[in-house]
């Protein structure tokens, strides 16, 4: 029997699996989700669909994403073309033309001399890659004893342990050991207090960039290799940096040789209104970590973007050797190339970034009207990001927000994405006003439903 006869109630048989045990869920509360599954089985521009066919309104762009919108046709054909050319194409001592096209173009988008590309497979491998750059780099130019690592608190760089020793998310550290040794954290840029209802960068906390001169007092600066920072850290709660922060951690790094790192896994690709926010706030970092919207989420794929010097300083010695001891086997992937290079030719197409910094003040005028509704703590945008901070309930932090996200998605039909209590919107960079609109009134009655 076809599949297209097994169909009850308008739901194909196909769309809805058989048993939810076998898959262990990453990120997820396994045993509530499974009692109350939240099922989608089709994605079109702003909406993702129920099996049953119930619209959901995409308000977190995926996982960050998916920012020119879901099953774009040009991503969609160009993945159903590659496919068709050639499955599997090596990059460890082979090559092939579309991996030499996205880099080109992915170097000329990132600002000044941010030349050179080495592809991997998701952010958590370009934070690792980065970190390994970094290390590698300062042995190169014969300052092997920086081996230290600098994060900050509430910092997330991903699941590999270089990423979760450099992060500040305690959740994701606690588990896991003694981690990667020689690592420090700058402390979080966020102060509610001084910082509350922000739109935009606070004007409060350039100077938490000096606890760096702290750490070089404690370790000197001839132990420290990299530091590494998002922009704005997006999976504690969107933490947008303070103006003229990022600036003053580039002052520091240069007075005492540390590389500095910009996590742009949520950032690049037009969240905050450009191609990468080191452009948004005039800082060259020696590194940029991508992912996520270079393939709009399609096809995984991530990178690290090095400035030319760092590069060249392994284009020494015999020509026949491996400069570079790291790599992927699925780096550069053929349909992940695929997919980047018609994403990237759909935002130039459809002037995404333009359209995202544009809408941003219309975007933090409306979240910002949630203000008063019961139990707002605080509230932060920046681009097309917004978090709303809840009080918790008595005793059960984290509770308010789970039964937030559940409302959500099966009462008002939309999705969003929590970090404990707090609710952040995130969605594709083509949401239209009228739809910012219909967001931010889903979200009201849902912080008012678990008042």
């Amino acid at each position: 029997m076809a599949l297209d006869d097994l169909v009850t109630d308008g739901v194909r048989a196909d769309s809805v699996p058989n048993d939810l045990e076998a898959f262990w869920m990453p990120f997820t509360s396994n045993r509530s989700f499974k009692k109350r599954p939240r099922l989608v089985s089709r994605a079109k521009d702003m909406h993702y669909y129920t099996p049953e066919g119930r619209p959901i309104l995409d308000g977190c762009a995926g996982l960050w994403c998916v920012n020119p919108g879901h099953n774009r046709e040009p991503i969609v054909e160009a993945i159903r073309a590659g496919a068709a050319e050639m499955d599997f194409g090596p990059t460890f001592q082979y090559g092939h033309p579309s991996a030499f096209r996205l880099a080109t173009k992915i170097a000329d988008l990132a600002p000044g001399d941010l030349d050179h590309v080495f592809f991997c497979n998701s952010g958590s491998e370009a934070v690792d890659t980065a970190l390994k750059i970094a290390l590698a780099y300062q042995q190169t130019i014969g300052q092997g004893t920086r081996t230290r690592l600098i994060g900050r608190e509430r910092g997330y760089h991903g699941v590999g342990f270089g990423g979760i020793s450099v992060g500040g998310m305690v959740a994701n550290r606690r588990t896991f050991g003694t981690m990667l040794a020689g690592v420090d954290h700058l402390r979080t840029t966020y102060d509610r207090e001084n910082q509350a209802f922000s739109k935009g960068e606070p004007e409060y906390g350039a100077h938490f960039a000096d606890e760096l001169e702290r750490i070089v007092g404690l370790h000197d600066a001839s132990t420290i290799a990299a530091v590494i920072v998002e922009p704005m850290g997006g999976s504690t709660g969107v933490l947008p940096a303070p103006k003229g922060y990022l600036k003053r951690l580039r002052e520091i790094c240069d007075k005492y040789g540390i590389l500095l790192i910009f996590d742009e896994v949520i950032t690049g690709y037009g969240r905050l209104g450009y191609a990468f926010a080191a452009e948004r706030y005039g800082v060259i970092p020696d590194m940029v970590c991508f992912a996520k919207g270079i393939t709009a989420g399609a096809v995984p794929m991530g990178g690290v973007i090095a400035r030319k010097p760092i590069h060249d300083a392994f284009m020494k010695g015999p020509e026949h050797m491996v400069e570079l001891f790291h790599g992927y086997t699925y780096s550069a992937h053929p349909l992940a190339c695929a997919a980047g290079l018609a994403t990237l030719d759909l935002y130039a197409k459809e002037n995404t970034f333009t359209h995202a910094l544009a809408l941003e003040p219309f975007f933090a005028d409306a979240v910002m009207s949630l203000k008063d509704k019961p139990g707002v703590l605080d509230i932060r945008t920046v681009g097309i990001t917004g978090a709303v901070d809840l009080a918790p309930r008595a005793g059960s932090p984290g509770l308010r927000g789970y039964e937030a996200l559940e409302k959500a998605f099966h009462e008002e039909g939309f999705m969003m994405r929590i970090a404990g209590d707090t609710l952040v919107i995130t969605p594709p960079l083509i949401i239209s006003k009228d739809q910012v609109g219909e967001l931010v009134e889903k979200l009201g009655r849902v912080i008012e439903k678990t008042a």
